[in-house]
């Protein structure tokens, strides 16, 4: 029971003013409130790493779901929501390790029932269940027990921990928001009925550890179901119908692109198609990420921020093509021979060491520059704008590259020479795909590029419909394969 003076002591805390009325403690809240004692550094941290769990694991699920995800949106989603939590993970590490010393204690499971919940969405057998088990069950949980920790902790004594949690929160609804309207529209409720027994398991998990953030009465964990079997990564990529001939090699447009007899126009369209193209590289990144297991997290952040740049980059192509008219699930052959070629001939470091050989050959004058003088002389504004920043966007995966590639490598020299030569052993298998009714590498650039003159009034040029050139023989950095073979 309060005694007289404390209850004096709130009267005089509700009635305090600050100097001519301005907002009290810096904005952050009222007096009232900062006289409430709030959660103990104990308590706050302990709810942090349940937060730190679950955008870990939500992050592994993204990851490990994008490449085998059909649906070109999801694909593209995945990369997005992925990055976010691997931004709250390095956050919520780093906010730990300002109130406590190492060992920090991050990399312990909090409680069995977590664990299940997210590996059962993990090997959910359906996208429908997959976006179910995400955005109904799981992120809303977090949602929640961000709220409650932000609501309860110190106004005042924990502000960093509350900053954080107020742009977490922000970040979670944008979540939430694509979650519900992707499930409006891809989840019928035949499939939410046959996810029910999966998601019901999932519901059990977090109430057996007493809610995500644990404050509720914990009780016994059920068995396994979807992840009876043990999930493991699925580095096929896989795309939707509006893919028809992933196989398709037909269109070499970096012959076109450094071709100077050929105009901007025309090369604009080709660097669409270039941007469209790297949906193949979140593709593969997610393969090295999945199988890269025990790096310190700085390596998932930056990779997993790389993947999301080549995600926006195909983005950019998609955008594009719908600018100037080309209507590209129609026109444009998108292939996944790359993605699919380094995910099942290659190790992990191998699938890195190409990427940044790659990158290495995007940096000089002929690489993003090109493009870039390429999108400014074709008077296409948005063009420019757009290779302006997948320029400098490599500027970026160029240093993650030498912060996570070159420096296990014994120099940057046997770097760049070992990712040519991983690159080398990919064999892409351009005739045994047409032999085998794969794919007949049709030339689809004519009608590309003639559906383009006619919705943008431009006179076709013989030279450029007449395009020809594929990857049979000359690879994307326009190595002469007949020649090394």
């Amino acid at each position: 029971m309060s005694t007289p003076s404390t209850e004096a002591a709130r009267a005089f805390a509700a009635d305090y003013k600050t100097y001519r009325g301005l907002p009290a403690l810096a904005g952050l809240g009222s007096f009232p409130e900062a006289v409430a004692p709030g959660l103990s550094v104990e308590e706050s941290v302990r709810r942090l790493k349940r937060h730190h769990y679950a955008f870990r694991r939500l992050h592994q699920i993204f990851i490990g779901r994008l490449t085998a995800e059909p649906i070109y949106e999801l694909k593209m989603t995945f990369s997005y929501h992925a990055w976010l939590c691997a931004e709250h993970v390095a956050t919520l590490r780093a906010r730990v390790g300002e109130m406590r010393e190492p060992p920090l204690g991050l990399d312990k499971v909090p409680h069995a029932g977590l664990e299940l919940a997210f590996d059962e969405i993990l090997a959910a057998p359906t996208t429908a269940e997959l976006l179910l088990g995400l955005y109904e069950l799981a992120v809303p949980a977090l949602r929640d027990a961000l709220e409650t920790h932000q609501c309860a902790t110190h106004v005042l004594a924990d502000q960093p921990t509350r900053r954080a949690l107020r742009l977490m929160l922000l970040e979670v609804a944008e979540m939430l928001d694509y979650g519900r309207r992707a499930i409006a529209a891809l989840v019928s409720a035949e499939q939410r009925i046959a996810a029910g027994p999966g998601l019901d398991t999932v519901r059990h998990a977090l109430a057996a550890a007493g809610g995500l953030d644990g404050l509720a009465k914990e009780a016994t964990v059920p068995t396994r179901r979807r992840s009876a079997t043990p999930w493991t990564f699925d580095g096929r990529p896989q795309r939707d119908e509006r893919f028809p001939d992933p196989y398709n090699m037909g269109v070499n447009a970096e012959v076109f692109l450094y071709d100077e007899t050929k105009p901007a126009a025309g090369k604009v369209l080709m660097m669409f198609y270039k941007r469209l193209r790297e949906i193949d590289v979140p593709e593969m990144m997610a393969s090295i990420l999945a199988e890269t297991p025990d790096k310190p997290w700085g390596y998932y952040r930056d990779l997993t921020r790389q993947l999301w740049d080549e995600a926006r980059h195909a983005m950019m192509g998609e955008v594009g093509f719908a600018s100037v008219g080309v209507d590209w699930p129609r026109q444009v052959m998108v292939n996944f021979t790359w993605s699919l070629g380094l995910n099942t001939q290659l190790t992990p470091k191998e699938r890195h060491a190409v990427l940044y050989f790659i990158e290495q050959g995007l940096m000089p004058k002929t690489g993003k520059r090109h493009e870039w003088e390429v999108g400014l002389s074709s008077g296409n504004p948005l063009a420019a704008t757009f290779q302006d920043f997948d320029w400098a966007d490599e500027v970026l995966h160029a240093r993650v590259g030498r912060d996570w590639y070159v420096s296990d490598m014994p120099s940057v020299h046997a770097a760049v020479d070992y990712g040519d030569r991983c690159w080398s052993k990919v064999l892409s298998n351009w005739g045994g795909w047409r032999d085998q009714g794969l794919t007949s590498h049709r030339n689809w650039w004519p009608g590309t590029y003639a559906q383009y003159c006619e919705r943008n009034g431009v006179e076709p040029q013989r030279d450029v419909l007449n395009y020809a050139v594929s990857y049979e023989a000359v690879r994307a950095d326009l190595r002469d394969l007949s020649a090394s073979a």
